[in-house]
Formats: structure tokens, sequence, C-alpha cells
């Protein structure tokens, strides 16, 4: 099991930039694919992106392709989402998740442990 604890949301106007932080815990955190999700009020909680615990191999979502990086380091125990060129509609809690699965899974039934959130709201 992992345990995870997100940082880094907040207010942010149109076109600005933040960096996501999540910070595990647990034995199987190295072997394990790690994904950042959303979830906006009344919509379901959609991936944005995932990277493999073996790097360099991501995957990201259409709605934030060029605009979002993913990284992780795993020696500290870290997961990063760089996001630039924020819109309106980028604001969500977002949330780390881990997965025991192979490959780079894009659905939330795939993930095994999650944090907790963090809201980010890109706002005038």
């Amino acid at each position: 099991q992992v345990h995870l604890v997100e940082s880094g949301g907040g207010l942010v106007r149109p076109g600005g930039s933040l960096k996501l932080t999540c910070a595990a815990s647990g034995n199987s955190f190295s072997n394990s694919t790690m994904g950042w999700f959303r979830q906006a009020p009344g919509k379901e909680r959609e991936v944005v992106a995932v990277v493999d615990w073996r790097l360099p191999d991501a995957y990201y979502a259409d709605s934030v392709k060029g605009r979002f990086a993913i990284s992780r380091d795993n020696g500290k125990k870290l997961v990063y989402l760089h996001m630039y060129g924020l819109k309106a509609e980028d604001t969500a809690v977002y949330y780390c998740a881990a997965s025991r699965q192979t490959g780079i899974p894009n659905s939330t039934p795939a993930y095994d442990d999650w944090g907790q959130g963090t809201q980010v709201t890109v706002s005038a």
C-alpha cells in the first residue's frame, strides 16, 4: 500500500502556472505507476497524466497535452505535475494515485491508492 499526500494547489490567474507535488510513503512506490486525476464540481473524476515507474513513458489527457508535464523522483518518493497555460476549465480538485498494474493505465478503477486531493482554482 502507498500513502499519498498532495500539495501545491491554489488560486491562479488564467495563463498562469502551478506545480503540484505528491509525497508518497510505502515500500511499493518505486514499482507503482503514478497518476494525477482531477474532479470538477458535478463531473466525474478524470485522468490528467500518468507516469510509468520506469520512465520516460507517460500518458496525457488530450485536454492537457502540451501544457502539463508529469515527472517522478523515485529516490525521494515524489511525483510532480507541472501545469502551464492554465485555463478556467482546469479548475478542479487534483488527486494523486498509485496503481500496481503494469503499463500506463488511465482509468480510475486501475488505481489502488489515492490522496486526499488539492484544490486548483483558475480565475481572474
